[in-house]
């Protein structure tokens, strides 16, 4: 039997390290909230990975692959073009000054830090593809 998700493709697909670092908890955090404001619609790293053909179908047929990850192991970014595919906003959390930690400690202005910063890449990201 064929695994199928019945998950559909929309246009802005955002894909979010969730691992086991405060790093981590803050991008799968800003990815929920961007998908609460409906910039975008949270999908899963996980089915990427173990090649769920249905997850994998319908990350094929996005517009735009948002990927967060935490820090420079790239899980995300590793698990998106192993199917193929390259993310056309790309951010890890280290590169806003954030430190890596195992406390799973952050102050909430962090997540909202990250989520301003995608927004406004997504939007440039958006804009130009719009022009081509």
């Amino acid at each position: 039997m064929e695994e199928k998700c019945i998950c559909e493709a929309n246009e802005i697909l955002i894909f979010a390290c969730s691992g086991s670092s405060n790093v981590g908890q803050i991008a799968n955090l800003s990815a929920l909230e961007l998908t609460r404001q409906g910039i975008g619609r949270m999908f899963c790293l996980a089915g990427l990975g173990g090649h769920v053909s249905g997850m994998v179908e319908s990350t094929k047929a996005g517009k735009l692959i948002v990927a967060i990850d935490g820090c420079s192991v790239a899980c995300a970014q590793k698990t998106i073009e192993h199917i193929g595919l390259q993310p056309g906003v790309y951010i890890q959390v280290t590169d806003l000054g954030i430190e890596k930690n195992h406390s799973f400690d952050y102050p909430p202005s962090d997540v909202n830090r990250l989520v301003e910063y995608l927004k406004k890449n997504i939007g440039a990201k958006r804009a130009t593809e719009e022009k081509n």
